[in-house]
């Protein structure tokens, strides 16, 4: 049953399709996976009838030839996805018992397609962290391991990385404020996309950071993406940033032609003391890249030094507004208050029992920098950089490049609790090549394309023109045939 499990979006279709595998032995199959990875800690909310059910009802449309882009592909979702009458906790204390009365548009439109929901994953609480370990439910386990060491799987969408790269799942939806998605794919040997802002609806996803947050497919192979990606798409009248723009059919325009494409190099990626396998997995990539057929052009980002500073005013500015309305008064968690109490009083011992500590700095430092003295000098100021940064990549990409490659990390996956005492800005530090297109609005997808000397997966990013998911998809498509990157996990859990 795992050879099941092994199975691309891509070739569990085309097995749906030519009936030599139903949905029900693939969903199955992906079941009985889970059940045998409780180790990794990746799924927290299990939904097995639910599958078997819209696995049988994606057998009934195929047998009838009304079958759509993704129907009867099992697939994790990622708590931070609200999800009717299933438990949507954002792996957070404060959400404890929260069951939707309603779907989030993704998810809708991914059953929509046809397909079938395991269960919710992991991740960190409100999508707060890097490492998956600031996550009420524990923290996930890298199925990659090093000498008996635990990994992270990266974050905030470890759990969905993690089941992907295990194949517990063909496919998971993810999350991306500042590298969210691209990060634990690159430590977990996968792919994962954040398309342009407004290409996916937010509606129905819990709010980190508003003008930053957007959905995308973490998966198997760039194909996946394609197809994952077509799905959870589209225009949604409930959510006012989302773009009316048609949805190309994306796994069409995978035809790994790159010839004539201009590949920008930013000269600012270069950090200081950046290990030796990260430069030469970035400079083997380039070469890939020519040799398929395109230009390679040196480029200046020149504000990209301000982007970690300038998101991490942002992004929490935008948390401590969201996250006000998290009070235990509606629904969630709240604290019992003794006999005096007032409503200040449960409010603030409700916030102090639901929020963990990483979503508490976040919410004091977003407070701070919107608070009346310090509003022009920190969050105006930030706002003004974060304009800057996306005229610089206007500039670059009016000037003829097509895409941008850059290293997706600045190493492998690190070690559980290696940071945990660590000042809380080493920890975002593993943002420094994401977060800039976050900040810009634009596409950005990690490929797995090499190993480091520890054999853990090494990942590279691509970033694209706005809209142009399907010109970006081609050429990681291109990089991922050069690259040839097949290696899995010892399974150990």
């Amino acid at each position: 049953m795992s050879d099941l499990t092994r199975l691309t979006l891509a070739e569990a279709r085309d097995k749906l399709r030519a009936r030599d595998v139903s949905s029900v032995e693939l969903t199955e199959a992906c079941l009985t996976e889970i059940k045998g990875a409780g180790a990794l800690n990746a799924f927290v909310h299990h939904t097995p009838e639910t599958a078997l059910a819209q696995a049988r009802a994606a057998d009934a449309r195929l047998a009838q030839g009304d079958a759509p882009a993704m129907c009867g592909l099992p697939i994790g979702v990622k708590d931070l996805f609200c999800t009717k009458g299933v438990p949507s906790q954002a792996a957070s204390r404060i959400l404890e018992g929260f069951l939707p009365e309603y779907e989030s548009t993704v998810t809708q439109q991914l059953f929509d397609a046809g397909t079938v929901m395991l269960g919710k994953l992991n991740m960190d609480e409100f999508a707060m962290g890097s490492s998956n370990e600031t996550s009420a439910y524990g923290n996930v386990i890298n199925p990659w391991k090093v000498d008996g060491r635990e990994l992270t799987p990266g974050g905030s969408s470890g759990g969905s990385a993690a089941a992907v790269a295990a194949d517990l799942c063909l496919a998971a939806t993810g999350t991306d404020t500042g590298g969210s998605i691209r990060q634990p794919a690159a430590f977990t040997g996968i792919v994962g996309i954040k398309p342009t802002y407004g290409r996916c609806s937010r509606w129905g996803i819990v709010a980190f950071a508003s003008s930053l947050d957007q959905a995308g497919p973490m998966t198997k192979t760039v194909r996946d993406a394609a197809i994952m990606l077509g799905a959870m798409c589209g225009h949604d009248p409930k959510d006012s940033t989302s773009a009316d723009l048609a949805v190309p059919d994306f796994e069409a325009m995978l035809t790994g032609d790159i010839r004539g494409k201009v590949i920008g190099i930013p000269r600012e990626y270069r950090m200081e003391g950046m290990p030796a396998e990260i430069e030469k997995l970035w400079a083997d990539g380039t070469d890939m890249l020519k040799a398929a057929g395109a230009e390679i052009r040196e480029i200046s980002l020149p504000h990209t030094k301000y982007a970690l500073p300038a998101y991490y005013v942002i992004a929490p500015a935008e948390a401590s507004s969201n996250l006000a309305r998290y009070d235990g008064v509606r629904y969630g968690h709240r604290a019992k208050i003794s006999q005096g109490d007032g409503i200040t009083e449960m409010y603030e011992k409700t916030r102090a029992e639901g929020f963990g500590h990483e979503v508490q700095r976040r919410v004091m430092v977003g407070t701070y920098v919107l608070s009346a003295g310090f509003y022009d000098a920190y969050y105006n100021r930030a706002r003004k950089v974060r304009a800057l940064i996306k005229r610089d990549f206007d500039e670059v990409f009016a000037s003829g490049i097509d895409a941008i490659l850059t290293p997706a990390t600045p190493s492998a996956a690190f070690g559980l609790g290696e940071m945990k005492d660590a000042d809380p800005v080493e920890m975002y530090l593993n943002d420094v090549f994401t977060v800039t297109v976050n900040l810009a609005g634009l596409p950005g997808i990690a490929v797995p394309a090499g190993m480091d000397s520890q054999g853990l997966p090494l990942g590279l990013q691509l970033i694209g023109r706005p809209w142009e998911e399907g010109d970006l998809l081609n050429t990681a498509y291109a990089l991922e045939q050069a690259a040839g990157f097949v290696a899995k996990p010892d399974k150990w859990w």
